[in-house]
């Protein structure tokens, strides 16, 4: 499938590409008011080049970008902050309070990811994070409001995926920029203008209630569309919000079906997660292999995995 490094929409709503892993998984949002400019998450600093193309082939300066949003800190969403930081002057990063001070001083936030991934591996994804001046950044409680341009933007906390999550209200448009929130829809998977969405629960901080409830919220607003991370605008919101939670109650379900010292829990777990996702993907009418669904799940579906695992293993449920 072939995919273009921007996507445009209308309210001056555009989709980079951030060009993680691959094409098509991880999208920076541009929202331009009478050329001013925010960007909705960042990917990670390989991929602010992509950003600053973009904004040069729209006529808009560097200058002119006056706020970073990030909807969280897990780093395909902020591992590009500080590049963006030092590229765009003016700008301020606006960002949960519970992530704030991980921007500020991101040596945890670094040393977490590389004991999972290796130093090596972890410059090669993610390249340099560097701290960011605690005056240019700014703080997003539940329900600030900011005016970009005379645009309003409504922030709500919506933890489920992460405690320091938060989703976007854009008034204009009526869409919620959702990071993580609304799950994950990849193009590849839409059938006849239909998306399929499905929920992403990365460590470490997976709450399946908090998750309902945020999506609950998010649909009180009757929001014509949502922009996710990964990846872009889906639309049919009740639809998808219904699925969402049948989905999160089956992966919760699945989980408390693997006994917690099974020496084979995650491989076991793995295969019931996938096999979900590819019978729900086939009442959806997805025409792919499954060998193409496996390879395009792949890496959302052991992360997702790991998630459930930790939730499990905290959880005095059982």
């Amino acid at each position: 499938m072939s995919l273009s490094l921007v996507t445009d929409y209308d309210h001056g709503i555009s989709a980079i590409d951030a060009q993680y892993h691959r094409p098509g998984r991880a999208a920076i949002h541009l929202i331009v008011e009478d050329g001013v400019v925010a960007l909705v998450d960042t990917g990670t600093a390989f991929s602010i080049p992509g950003v600053m193309q973009t904004l040069k082939q729209k006529n808009l300066a560097a200058e002119n970008v006056a706020y970073i949003f990030l909807t969280h800190i897990h780093l395909d969403h902020a591992g590009g902050a500080s590049e963006c930081m030092r590229c765009f002057p003016n700008a301020k990063l606006v960002v949960h309070p519970r992530g704030a001070r991980h921007m500020a001083d991101p040596a945890r936030l670094i040393a977490g990811v590389t004991a999972v991934y290796g130093a090596a591996e972890f410059k090669r994804v993610y390249g340099e994070i560097h701290p960011i001046d605690a005056k240019r950044i700014i703080e997003a409680p539940d329900e600030f409001r900011l005016d970009l341009n005379g645009r309003p933007l409504l922030f709500l906390d919506t933890p489920g995926h992460a405690r320091h999550h938060y989703c976007i209200y854009d008034q204009q448009s009526n869409s919620f920029f959702t990071g993580d929130t609304f799950g994950v829809s990849y193009r590849e998977f839409d059938v006849d203008g239909m998306e399929f969405v499905f929920p992403t629960t990365t460590p470490v901080q997976f709450d399946p209630v908090a998750a309902h409830a945020s999506l609950e919220r998010l649909m009180s607003y009757q929001p014509e569309y949502a922009f996710l991370t990964h990846y872009s605008r889906i639309g049919n919101l009740a639809q998808h919000a219904e699925a969402m939670h049948g989905l999160i109650d089956s992966y919760v379900k699945l989980a408390k079906q693997v006994e917690r010292k099974d020496a084979d829990r995650h491989t076991k777990l793995v295969a019931s997660v996938r096999q979900c996702l590819l019978q729900e993907l086939t009442k959806h009418g997805c025409q792919l292999s499954t060998e193409a669904i496996s390879d395009l799940l792949s890496s959302d579906i052991k992360l997702n995995v790991q998630g459930l695992e930790f939730w499990l293993d905290q959880s005095l449920i059982r």
